[in-house]
């Protein structure tokens, strides 16, 4: 098992007709939040086939993949991580897996919304178990690095779904300003997400927080309530 083999059996699979729409799709140009990502031409199934393939790589190993320029050894490195946090059964062995995550999110690896969105709700599993998630969500929402800030937010689905929904209010209020659009996006998809454990509590923090929301941050909030309550949301915060 090496990053190697794993490289080489993505670029087997890939596609160089698909490399361009892959660029433009993940927004790899001059000012676009990736820009010069680059891509073998491979596609998510087949990127987690060989993930699945190559579930034992050392965390050596997953180093190189994800410090590979090409977005689908990230994307590999990040679902691997994945296999192996379900597999550990440990305290112990989970926190290990989770610190080298960290230490792939502060480097600048986990540098994409797919690669963010694949990773953080299986690795905010870990938080479920620490005394206090609260500093470190904080520090990575307070973050300079648009994809530290997305991390922040969908690290807290994994606290959602145990019933701690705190988290995500004091983040999402944190985040509530933020200039970027794949942020207002996260924001909104966790809130929509808390509003299905607790619709009061959604109610709540858009009571608050609506008028001064980014449109699109309100409508991925509201999108599963009824329609009668979305317009009503939609023309008070106008």
């Amino acid at each position: 098992m090496s990053a190697n083999l794993a490289l080489a059996e993505l670029k087997a699979f890939g596609k160089k007709s698909r490399i361009s729409d892959l660029a433009r799709f993940y927004k790899t140009g001059p000012g676009e939040y990736a820009e010069g990502d680059q891509f073998l031409g491979g596609t998510v199934p087949q990127t987690r086939t060989v993930a699945s393939n190559h579930k034992n790589l050392s965390f050596e190993e997953l180093d190189k993949l994800f410090g590979s320029p090409f977005h689908e050894a990230r994307l590999c490195a990040a679902i691997i991580l994945n296999l192996q946090f379900k597999a550990v059964k440990s305290l112990e062995a989970r926190k290990k897996i989770f610190e080298f995550y960290l230490k792939q999110v502060k480097a600048e690896r986990i540098n994409n919304w797919d690669i963010v969105d694949v990773s953080a709700p299986w690795m905010g599993v870990y938080l479920i178990e620490v005394d206090d998630p609260m500093p470190l969500l904080i520090k990575l929402a307070k973050s300079k690095s648009l994809w530290q800030r997305r991390v922040s937010i969908i690290l807290s689905f994994a606290l959602i779904r145990a019933g701690d929904l705190a988290p995500t209010i004091f983040i999402s209020e944190l985040l509530l300003k933020d200039k970027e659009d794949l942020i207002h996006k996260a924001v909104g998809w966790m809130l929509r997400e808390l509003g299905k454990r607790d619709v009061m509590l959604l109610r709540s923090f858009l009571a608050n927080h609506s008028r001064v929301m980014p449109r699109t941050m309100l409508r991925y909030a509201i999108e599963k309530m009824s329609e009668r309550e979305r317009k009503k949301w939609l023309i008070e915060s106008k």
